[in-house]
């Protein structure tokens, strides 16, 4: 053990130049990914709880993918936000070929980007009740019935051309599900993102907003007021090792941990026990979060975002959905970070 004074950790910390050359993790463009809404309108309208984020129309869709591009960001996470008059108690609008995620991945393929498309398999932007599935009696998720419409939705969207579905409704048996969909279908290389351990958490908040979900009611009918009975317990480590093993033994190629800072330790947990991708997801609550603090002390929003990212990569992540990806890739490119 080296030990002061003939030791001073200092001295590689007084240079730009000598602490670049001791830097153990650096964040590049090519780790993130930008999550996206969009919606028919004809025109983009903002996000109040998100600053600076919007609800895209298709034509500003395309220029954001254009400017990813341009900023080196290799991937797009597309979410729908789809108006009351397409939502019944089964999502059953997230398998029509008209549903504006379907719309967007046309649009988007016959520019021929050089960036991936990611969508969401979920039903929860279809429904009245604003749940991730079909549901029982009791007012929770009936979970064999849903996952055999997701596994549904999910050829929909490879037949539109979605590089990378990703299934975060966190119902059992669902990536194994979806896997022999996809390749009966003949999708072998439509690759599985599976949101591994998305916690029941409190920041989801100003995504529920943004795609309007929220809240999780249904006139006249029992139904439950949360989605602890299907998303991961917070409390809980083990259980993301046993969801991220079952995961990939059903055919996921990609594990995602969500939200991303307040479990570091669950990204670097899977990290170590697992030899796949690890993703994690700098959700709505925490992008706003540090937007808002940037605001209120009068600090650089982007220097703040690079610490949170870099946390993430430093925990073990290889690649960060952040609504900010687009911003700290061109931040990255001028040096600034």
């Amino acid at each position: 053990m080296r030990s002061f004074p003939s030791f001073r950790s200092r001295r590689m910390r007084k240079h730009t130049w000598s602490r670049a050359l001791i830097t153990e993790n650096r964040l590049h463009p090519e780790n993130l990914i930008l999550p996206v809404f969009i919606h028919d309108a004809s025109k983009s309208e903002p996000i109040p709880s998100m600053p600076g984020v919007m609800r895209l129309c298709i034509n500003d869709f395309l220029y954001t993918c254009e400017t990813a591009v341009r900023a080196g960001v290799p991937a797009i996470a597309i979410f729908p936000v789809v108006t009351a008059d397409k939502k019944d108690a089964t999502g059953s609008h997230a398998l029509e070929d008209s549903s504006i995620v379907i719309q967007a991945l046309q649009a988007a393929k016959t520019r021929q980007l050089p960036l991936g498309y990611i969508t969401d398999i979920a039903l929860d932007p279809y429904t009245t009740h604003g749940h991730d599935g079909i549901l029982q009696e009791d007012g929770t998720v009936d979970n064999d019935r849903t996952i055999q419409q997701l596994a549904q939705q999910a050829v929909v969207h490879a037949q539109a051309g979605a590089d990378i579905v990703a299934p975060s409704d966190m119902q059992d048996g669902r990536i194994g599900t979806i896997r022999k969909a996809l390749d009966r279908n003949k999708f072998l290389e439509t690759s599985i993102l599976a949101y591994t351990a998305k916690y029941a958490s409190s920041f989801y908040g100003p995504f529920r907003e943004a795609i309007g979900a929220n809240p999780l009611k249904e006139s006249g009918k029992k139904i439950a007021t949360d989605k602890k009975h299907y998303q991961m317990n917070i409390a809980n480590r083990q259980e993301a090792i046993h969801a991220a093993e079952q995961n990939l033994a059903e055919g996921a190629d990609c594990l995602m941990v969500k939200p991303s800072m307040p479990y570091l330790d669950i990204i670097q947990t899977i990290s170590q026990h697992t030899q796949a991708p690890v993703f994690a997801y700098q959700v709505s609550g925490e992008y706003s979060m540090i937007k808002l603090l940037a605001q209120s002390t009068q600090q650089d929003s982007i220097t703040l975002l690079h610490e949170s990212l870099l946390s993430c990569k430093r925990a073990g992540a290889q690649a960060i959905l952040s609504y900010a990806a687009t911003e700290i890739a061109q931040a990255l490119q001028a040096g600034i970070v």
